[in-house]
């Protein structure tokens, strides 16, 4: 599942925000799980950001290489960092949840982010 927004909101206590679209298929599922991952995924990864942001949700971990986090979240190989969550709150706006999560666990990576800009993916310039 893809989300609309990402964004820190607190370092102490560590706390992260997810946007995600109420007709997103994983909706209802993260509303009532406990933990959810936030996998950032490397510049080389846009086939896999494409895979999950499409409308076929029961074939998405075919194939692909993922572990388990400490919380058993599904935490996807070689992406540039994963966050794990503990869901502490969620609050509806429009037609998406923002979903708050306090980080209980983080892992980055030296690697180029895939970035999402103006409708399209796009590299980070130096």
């Amino acid at each position: 599942m893809t989300v609309s927004a990402f964004c820190s909101v607190s370092l102490v206590p560590p706390l992260v925000l997810i946007c995600v679209d109420h007709a997103a298929s994983m909706h209802a599922m993260l509303l009532e799980t406990k933990h959810f991952a936030v996998n950032i995924l490397a510049a080389h990864q846009e086939p896999l950001s494409r895979r999950f942001s499409g409308p076929d949700e029961h074939k998405r971990f075919d194939g692909i290489g993922y572990g388990r986090g400490l919380t058993g979240v599904a935490l996807l190989d070689d992406a540039l960092a994963h966050i794990e969550c503990r869901r502490v709150a969620q609050h509806p706006a429009g037609d998406h949840t923002i979903v708050v999560g306090r980080v209980e666990t983080a892992t980055a990576h030296s690697d180029r982010p895939l970035l999402y800009y103006r409708g399209g993916y796009a590299q980070l310039e130096r």
